[in-house]
């Protein structure tokens, strides 16, 4: 019996070695929309293309992309604009991103409008609540300027992102940024009267971005490029399952947030999918490619009222297309 069982250990251990390990981090914590990801982890997916995935949540859009240009983690979620800004700001760090997942971006202003708070220009002799590290208040000014806010007039109160939506509903602030999914679901969860909360989706005011997108670290990407591709088949399935059952797939993020309520996190999924990831754009296209001719336009307006520091980055220097299925494969 014994000498069988170190027989079994020792054949399993070439198959162990043979998985490459993959650290991965979230831009948030585990709520609804982070499904797409978790999912092929409990059903196996990541396994089956030989690799080892552990995701870890994060605290904002940016927390990734410095764990990943660190190398303490492999890849991740984050932020394609901050990701531009942080490549322009550290050019010797050339992190790219491999799949755009947030094809519009969930970026938004959220008000109460018995604060005053139902268009842009409301914002003026108003106080706004901003985690300096969201990656929705880093399009700020380019929200003003698209909008034609003085901004002069506005007070920016740093905010934690625990007491962000709290403070709003509170009264204690007027206005928050944030992902749009997420302070509204969490909003309305604190007894906010639904037709009390504005949300000024910022792509639906003037700022023609992309959102998040699966991020990797270039030493990684060098010497791993199978698993890269790996992780992104493994994704993609977990995507396409996700968008056909949401219900289902939200159990995912359910058994890792002891807090999260089943229908709670299912509308915020639901939201990410209609806002931000099923669009017009990847009907026709496919998921997880970038188009060109907006990516250059996007850039532009970051340059707005951004300072560049090197040259104005390309789609190339940003954006990593070769790990990508064939288009038809990204097709649903």
């Amino acid at each position: 019996m014994f000498a069988a069982a170190v027989t079994v250990t020792a054949g399993s251990i070439p198959a162990a070695a043979q998985e490459t390990i993959i650290k991965f981090s979230l831009d948030f914590k585990f709520e609804g929309p982070s499904a797409p990801f978790l999912l092929p982890l409990d059903k196996g997916y990541y396994k089956a293309e030989g690799l080892n995935v552990t995701i870890d949540s994060a605290s904002g859009s940016l927390e990734p992309i410095t764990r990943v240009a660190s190398g303490t983690y492999d890849m991740g979620f984050g932020d394609i604009n901050s990701l531009i800004k942080f490549r322009d700001a550290n050019p010797g760090t050339p992190i790219k991103a491999v799949f755009m997942v947030y094809n519009k971006p969930p970026f938004a202003v959220v008000g109460r409008k018995s604060r005053g708070v139902s268009k842009p220009k409301d914002l003026e002799g108003k106080k706004l609540g901003a985690p300096a590290p969201d990656g929705a208040y880093a399009q700020w000014p380019i929200f003003v300027e698209a909008n034609g806010i003085d901004a002069s007039k506005v007070t920016i109160e740093n905010v934690g992102f625990p007491v962000r939506e709290p403070m709003l509903a509170a009264g204690q602030v007027d206005a928050i940024t944030g992902f749009s999914f997420s302070s509204f679901i969490n909003l309305k969860d604190r007894g906010v009267a639904v037709d009390d909360i504005s949300v000024l989706l910022m792509a639906d005011y003037g700022v023609n971005l992309y959102g998040n997108a699966i991020i990797v670290n270039p030493k990684f990407a060098a010497d791993h490029p199978k698993a890269v591709q790996g992780f992104i088949k493994a994704f993609l399935k977990g995507l396409n399952e996700t968008i056909k059952d949401p219900a289902a797939a939200v159990d995912s993020v359910l058994k890792r947030n002891d807090v999260a309520k089943k229908p709670t996190e299912l509308e915020r999924l639901n939201m990410a999918l209609k806002d931000n990831i099923v669009t017009a754009e990847t009907k026709a296209n496919g998921y997880g490619g970038v188009d060109a001719a907006r990516f250059a336009k996007a850039v532009d307006q970051i340059g707005l009222t951004y300072k560049w520091k090197g040259t104005k980055p390309t789609m190339a220097d940003i954006f990593d297309a070769s790990y990508l299925p064939p288009e038809k494969d990204r097709k649903f």
